[in-house]
């Protein structure tokens, strides 16, 4: 698959996790809260290395910003798979960061509870990365298709 469509397959996954997020977070008190494990991991990277950390809003941009860059980089791995593998490629990618969600946080020295307060949140941590996983593989597909109509590559007709 190109570039092209890799990258808006993991914007894609990027955009439904935040979108998704944000509207558990209004609906329900036991959803996963990654924006909060996402400061603290900012916060305690900036003191080991004797940063000074940001006042809380400051520190919110810089994790939006890090998510956006990542996820978007992570997901669009999900092309790898090609055409014939980009479904596994995004399911198992989702699966592979929600469970690293879930699981990774205690051991990190992080608080555990953003992704670990429930059994439900942390199926709806797995469940957010899983669909986001999805949803770059859609995307990549369907970026990746776009440029063809009926069978031909609309790009070297056009120029040929």
């Amino acid at each position: 698959m190109k570039v092209s469509s890799a990258l808006a397959g993991g914007l894609a996954g990027t955009i439904t996790v935040a979108s998704l997020h944000e509207a558990m977070r209004r609906v329900t008190p036991t959803a996963p809260r990654m924006d909060l494990l996402d400061m603290d991991l900012l916060r305690k990277g900036l003191t080991k290395m004797n940063k000074k950390v940001p006042a809380d809003d400051a520190l919110q941009r810089w994790a939006v910003g890090g998510e956006l860059f990542c996820d978007t980089a992570y997901f669009s791995m999900a092309a790898a798979g090609g055409r014939k593998k980009v479904w596994w490629f995004g399911a198992l990618l989702g699966l592979a960061a929600g469970i690293s969600a879930v699981v990774l946080p205690k051991s990190m020295g992080l608080p555990p509870e953003p992704s670990n307060k429930t059994i439900g949140t942390k199926i709806m941590t797995i469940g957010l990365y899983f669909l986001g996983g999805l949803a770059a593989a859609a995307v990549a597909q369907l970026v990746e298709g776009s440029d063809k109509i009926n069978g031909h590559d609309y790009i070297e007709d056009v120029y040929q």
